[in-house]
């Protein structure tokens, strides 16, 4: 079963520039984790702002677990999708402890469900020591870790993650990158995973997609 169905997806920021994506269209299985592969303005972050609803495309449709989100008719918007989204800033709250923002999705549930599903997020993620310490306390690689269970917390149907490894050196990325692919894959979840930088999609995705020319 696809998860994802995009079909002629075309999107530019006015009517007399050139369009940053031109009638794309593109696949994904449930499960499947796949890398977007490209060099800068090639159009990467538009194509998951488009999945995510934060953008409206100029033309074509895109459809999640059967169900159209957008096209010419229609707009469901993001709280609604069922995506989960990791920023390459990881946007936390500053004011909040680590598992205060995983549950921060989760405000429909009841207290009880909510701490329980932040308890099963942090185990996931390795992080149970650090629940009540704050974004600041945390190196970087922890940082991507809570941004990525506070993601999964709602039960996306599908993660969109936006260079998750740029804001981490070198070593540190080569160690974060086998613990997301066994995160995801634990998790069993579907995603789709942005990068310039192919040792990133070689490490996780089992496939690529390239956008523009590398």
């Amino acid at each position: 079963m696809n998860i994802v169905e995009i079909t002629n997806l075309s999107f530019t920021y006015s009517s007399n520039q050139k369009s940053v994506i031109e009638r794309f269209s593109f696949s994904m299985r449930k499960g499947e984790i796949v890398g977007v592969l490209g060099p800068s303005g090639s159009g990467k972050s538009t194509l998951l702002r488009l999945i995510a609803g934060l953008e409206s495309p100029s033309g074509g449709s895109i459809t999640i677990s059967e169900r159209t989100v957008v096209d010419d008719a229609t707009f469901v918007p993001p709280e609604t999708r069922g995506v989960g989204m990791v920023f390459q800033d990881y946007a936390l709250f500053p004011h909040l402890t680590v598992s205060d923002n995983i549950g921060f999705g989760l405000h429909r549930l009841f207290r009880k469900e909510r701490d329980a599903r932040s308890r099963e997020m942090l185990e996931l993620v390795q992080l149970t020591r650090y629940e009540r310490r704050y974004p600041h306390e945390l190196s970087g690689g922890q940082q991507q870790r809570v941004a990525l269970a506070r993601a999964l917390a709602p039960r996306p149907t599908l993660l969109l993650m936006d260079e998750p490894f740029s804001n981490l050196d070198a070593d540190l990325r080569a160690t974060i990158r086998s613990e997301l692919h066994d995160i995801l894959r634990k998790a069993g979840m579907t995603c789709l995973l942005v990068s310039h930088d192919i040792k990133d999609i070689e490490a996780i995705c089992q496939r690529t997609v390239i956008m523009g020319s590398i």
